[in-house]
């Protein structure tokens, strides 16, 4: 058959429609996966934008921790190390999976307005018969392909390809096919018009995925800053009981020591209660402390959504790994401090973007207020019949037109520029409010610290006094020169400043992490939580040699 036969070139155009009609007929599966694909993508730059990497996916884990505990797969839990604790608090908790949703759904938002500006297909195919009788009369098919584009500038252009087929099936008639081409051009020259006005919902929606990809590191942080302080305190449960512990051995010492002595009449019976008294005490504290380590871990397995009957051990050595951190934010002053806080903390980098947001919002709701001028052209051209390719018969037309919309009845947009202005002066002063927030955080976070470093090397020097008091009324004790009071007074001294010291070790480490965090100053990933010394200015990334707590 001849390349201008016309049932030849029907089939050719319908063949074109057809197959670009075909190519969008994907599986729900297909366009699951599409969208995963590229939101993925682009939260993996936005990520990287913050400094952060490693994988990110909104399908929640399947074989955690707890799954395996209750499937009877794992009978005994090794000790627990903080990035153990970590791990299992990102898997069980409810809001991280949240936060995870929230920013993949902002960032789906994004594809939408990015498609927005984007070419856009249409595709359409349709055929009917008439019919009288048992008699097949007129048939007809069509099918069409479209595309549009919006440009930034505002100009739109649509296009169309379209293709008719006609037959008689009563007479047997050949196929007659005719084939039409359309363009519309509008580009507005007022209202409207311009990158700034025409692309703010794609701007806005950018920002947006920032502002969700900011909040969901920080939750990150404040969950890692979480997990840290129930586990060291849940350690200083630990300490307490090897402290009371201790302390129960040598009062039983001191009472059997005592009792023999009564018996060969050294001492008094008075001393020899004393003894038993305190011991008694003693006892009844390291009951105490047993129990308060069984709550805190109960408690802790609780936080970390692990089935509260499980036996569990936290790694004791967490507490020697962490003497890294000695002596960790030392040298940040608080205009270091001040200036590292404003230039890197995510909610305040989000109130600053705000401002610049509002003031976007602003000159849209402006440009609402002026008149609106369109020209748009349209131009239709039409193939001769049974020559489906053939334009040359001159069937073609075209339109240009111009649409011009007077600034009256304003008052919706009088309102909305009204309100724009208003919400960009609120936004500024939120911004000015969180600033001088972020101030007092500061210097109250370096002022903890002090406190706290300066209590725990008080609280040292307090224990080594109390065990060379100790000593000392023990030896004075067996040398005749001291009572079992002045004994039980040391002993009662010695127990005392060792809690003391405990607590306000994990205090001091605790006020370390929470002056990093309030700076926005830590680094959360799979291997650990990292203090980042860092200066204004510098990029927050990984030191050569990094305080890292695994």
């Amino acid at each position: 058959m001849a390349e201008s036969d016309p049932l030849h070139a029907s089939r050719t155009v319908f063949l074109v429609l057809a197959a670009g009609w075909l190519a969008g007929c994907w599986s729900a599966e297909y366009h699951a996966a599409d969208a995963d694909r590229e939101v993925y993508e682009i939260i993996h730059a936005r990520r990287l934008e913050l400094d952060q990497g490693g994988a990110f996916t909104i399908d929640p884990p399947t074989d955690t921790l707890r799954h395996r505990i209750l499937a009877g797969g794992l009978r005994e839990i090794p000790p627990l190390t903080l990035v153990d604790s970590l791990q299992i608090a990102a898997e069980a908790n409810r809001d991280y999976q949240t936060q995870r949703e929230a920013l993949y759904l902002e960032a789906l938002d994004l594809t939408l307005e990015r498609w927005d500006f984007t070419v856009q297909e249409t595709g359409t195919l349709g055929a009917t018969i008439l019919g009288t009788g048992g008699e097949g009369g007129p048939a007809s098919a069509s099918g069409s392909l479209g595309f549009s584009r919006l440009f930034g500038s505002g100009l739109r252009i649509i296009s169309d390809i379209g293709i008719g087929l006609v037959k008689d099936l009563s007479n047997g008639s050949p196929w007659d096919a005719t084939t039409n081409l359309g363009l519309t051009i509008t580009q507005p020259i007022l209202r409207g018009f311009g990158r700034t006005i025409v692309t703010e919902p794609l701007t806005q929606a950018e920002r947006d995925v920032l502002y969700q990809a900011r909040d969901y590191e920080s939750f990150r942080r404040d969950l890692a800053v979480d997990v840290a302080n129930r586990y060291f305190t849940t350690l200083f449960r630990y300490d307490q009981l090897e402290n009371e512990q201790a302390n129960f051995a040598r009062r039983q010492a001191l009472r059997e020591r005592n009792e023999a002595f009564a018996e060969a009449g050294k001492i008094s019976d008075i001393d020899v209660d004393q003894a038993r008294q305190d011991e008694l005490a003693a006892r009844n504290r390291l009951v105490e402390a047993r129990r308060s380590l069984q709550t805190g871990l109960d408690d802790f397995k609780f936080f970390l959504g692990l089935p509260v009957e499980t036996p569990l051990r936290l790694d004791r050595d967490s507490i020697r790994q962490i003497e890294q951190w000695r002596g960790s934010g030392e040298e940040i002053t608080e205009e270091v401090g001040i200036a590292l806080a404003l230039e890197r903390r995510y909610d305040y980098l989000t109130t600053l973007d705000r401002v610049v947001d509002a003031e976007r919002k602003s000159r849209v709701a402006a440009d609402a207020l002026r008149a609106g001028l369109d020209v748009t052209l349209e131009g239709d051209a039409s193939s001769l019949d049974n020559k489906p390719l053939d334009y040359s018969g001159g069937n073609f037309d075209w339109i240009l037109a111009l649409d011009y919309d007077a600034p009256f009845n304003r008052l919706p947009e009088r309102n909305a520029y009204r309100q724009a202005l208003i919400t960009l002066q609120a936004s500024v002063r939120r911004a000015e409010q969180q600033a001088d927030e972020l101030v007092v955080d500061v210097r109250a976070a370096i002022r903890n610290l002090q406190a706290a470093r300066a209590t725990y090397e008080i609280q040292q020097n307090a224990v080594v006094l109390a065990e060379r008091r100790v000593e000392s009324s023990e030896l004075s004790l067996e040398a005749g020169r001291a009572e079992t009071r002045d004994v039980l007074e040391s002993q009662n001294a010695l127990i005392a400043a060792q809690n003391q010291a405990s607590l306000s070790f994990t205090s001091y480490v605790l006020a370390v992490i929470a002056l990093y965090r309030t700076m926005e100053c830590l680094l959360i990933d799979e291997s650990g939580i990292e203090l980042v010394r860092a200066e204004p200015g510098d990029t927050l990334v990984e030191d050569e040699q990094p305080s890292r707590l695994p």
